[in-house]
């Protein structure tokens, strides 16, 4: 098992404290002054990736001082337990091995002295004579007439992981074929999709570990009794219905076929999960073959990580470079920023992926952190972002580190409005790069024929500081290859990230104590009770929810 080190008592962490004051008053634009080849000299080409780090306040000095932290951190450490399997997650004594639902090449992978891959190539092979048939129109609901609308029922990583992707791959959906998520036990979303499906020609996937997650449950159960009015027979549910879980007995008084359970296993975090057999619905959207285009690109990645020098090496360098914002700088967001539509659930997705992982302030030792860990990840897709919150990153009060985004060839015909789209994309991370000084201010309002006062009254409000950095992907084409590619850089970016930072990334422990009380709570909503174990406030709101409930009644 790797060492657990506190960062900020490494010389490495001490240096760059020194280092930042000397960098922290230099712009983007003087340090492009000072070199010129710091365009290629900060960027990586990588298969069909290109990334720009250019525009960061990073040095040559900078890169050796990351180096030598992620040395004396021991990464390459962390890494190889990682990816042999050893119980790194070891709040909840688990390995973690999300890697292993992706590897195509085929390579022996052990856990507790034994080769995982038969599991993991058995699960595959059955997701994919799943699907074909499927797509051959084998199988069929009740009333005989073929499938050709899906429900994914799950929350969290059951849910945004392939809703993500499922969305992002739009353009390979199988044709006839439509796609549903629901995740939120609010059922006004339950509703919504409910009256878009025909329920003689629906598959429900229920996707949950252990068949006993609340949201997923309550959602599962309306679907089954929504299903049961027109169906009828109790028997037709294993013809509808299907599972992703691990709990077979539970599965069966559900009503559904065992045959058409799909497993997963300990060793794979929920939001890490949709490479496992959580990815069904991916698979039955776009086809298998897609899929398995999905997992592929997300091997080369892990490839990539695990062999890349460090300042080649892309999830290195974006964990690295988000440490130094946050860290030192005190910067504490990341705006993720695709100016693609079909990802416009990406930010969403990676809100999970980052913040469940690395919002932690207990060490790996499980002493209090003395430093600030995971950022607070948020972003839209371009340009709509420009139009909302841009004004904020450009001439706001906070430096806001943001990635962006975009894909070179696009996935229509219309060649104009991609063209604009790049541009816009391109523009931002110079204009937030650059600014715009007084001297440039003075000259267009002057041209605009403005006389003194109203330039003095004007010239403040229009100059941009810039400086504020940015990091540029550009991806040659969204396709599922590519699309895994990225969704593994940035996972594997997290890893480094809370390597770095000590802490356990892949457990959640946060998540339990709401879920706990939420019981408490509707103990007392279904009693019409308020009890005085709640605090005062929590009373209240009980209290008068029951009220308010109590008055639509009466209405």
């Amino acid at each position: 098992m790797f060492p657990s080190v506190d960062p900020v008592n490494t010389s490495s962490w001490n240096a760059l404290e020194q280092h930042f004051e000397e960098i922290k008053s230099k712009t983007l634009v003087s340090l492009f002054a000072e070199d010129i080849q710091r365009a290629s000299d900060y960027s990586v080409t990588w298969d069909d990736f290109f990334v720009d780090f250019s525009k960061n306040h990073i040095t040559t000095k900078t890169l050796d001082l990351f180096d030598s932290l992620i040395q004396e951190i021991g990464l390459e450490d962390a890494k190889k337990s990682f990816f042999d399997g050893e119980k790194i997650n070891q709040t909840e004594n688990r390995a973690v091995l999300h890697t292993a639902l992706r590897n195509v090449s085929g390579k022996p992978i052990s856990l507790d002295g034994e080769d995982v891959m038969p599991l993991v190539n058995q699960e595959l092979f059955k997701v994919r004579s799943f699907v074909n048939r499927l797509h051959n129109k084998d199988i069929r609901g009740y009333s005989q007439r073929p499938i050709n609308q899906i429900v994914n029922i799950g929350i969290g990583g059951s849910d945004l992981g392939p809703n993500m992707v499922v969305k992002a791959l739009k353009p390979y959906q199988i044709e006839g074929f439509s796609s549903h998520f629901v995740s939120n036990v609010d059922a006004s979303q339950m509703t919504e999709v409910l009256e878009q499906v025909d329920p003689e020609t629906t598959l429900f996937i229920i996707a949950s570990k252990t068949f006993t997650t609340q949201e997923t449950m309550t959602n599962a159960n309306t679907a089954r009794s929504w299903f049961l009015k027109h169906a009828k027979e109790k028997h037709h549910i294993a013809k509808h219905f299907v599972a992703v879980s691990t709990n077979q007995q539970k599965v069966i008084e559900f009503g559904i076929d065992p045959d058409n359970m799909f497993l997963f296993w300990d060793w794979v975090g929920g939001r890490y999960s949709l490479w496992s057999s959580i990815g069904l619905s991916i698979a039955c959207s776009i086809g298998y073959d897609n899929f398995y285009q999905l997992l592929a690109g997300a091997h080369e990645a892990d490839n990539h990580f695990k062999s890349a020098p460090m300042r080649h090496n892309i999830p290195t360098m974006m964990a690295l470079i988000g440490i130094w914002y946050n860290n030192f700088f005190g910067c504490e967001s990341q705006a993720i920023l695709p100016y693609d539509h079909l990802l416009s659930f990406f930010s969403k997705y990676l809100q999970q992926g980052d913040m469940e992982s690395n919002g932690k302030y207990i060490s790996r030792i499980g002493e209090k952190v003395s430093y600030q860990t995971g950022p607070i990840i948020w972003g839209e897709p371009g340009t709509n972002g420009q139009h909302a919150f841009y004004q904020l990153i450009h001439q706001g009060t906070k430096m806001i580190p943001c990635d962006f985004i975009a894909c070179a060839q696009p996935a229509h015909p219309y060649t104009d409005h991609h063209e604009k789209l790049i541009a816009n994309f391109i523009a931002q991370t110079e204009a937030l790069m650059q600014g715009k000084n007084e001297q440039q201010v003075i000259a267009e309002l002057e041209a605009q024929g403005m006389d003194s006062a109203q330039i003095k009254s004007l010239k403040p409000h229009k100059v941009f500081q810039g400086n504020c950095p940015t990091t540029a992907i550009l991806i040659k084409k969204l396709t599922p290859n590519s699309l895994g590619k990225l969704i593994a850089l940035y996972e594997h970016k997290i890893f480094v990230q809370g390597v770095i930072w000590n802490i356990h990334s892949f457990d959640q422990w946060g998540v339990e104590l709401g879920k706990q009380l939420a019981g408490n709570v509707l103990r007392d909503i279904q009693a019409e009770k308020v009890e005085n174990k709640h605090d005062p406030s929590t009373q209240k709101i009980i209290k008068m929810y029951l009220d308010f409930r109590s008055q639509l009644v009466d209405e």
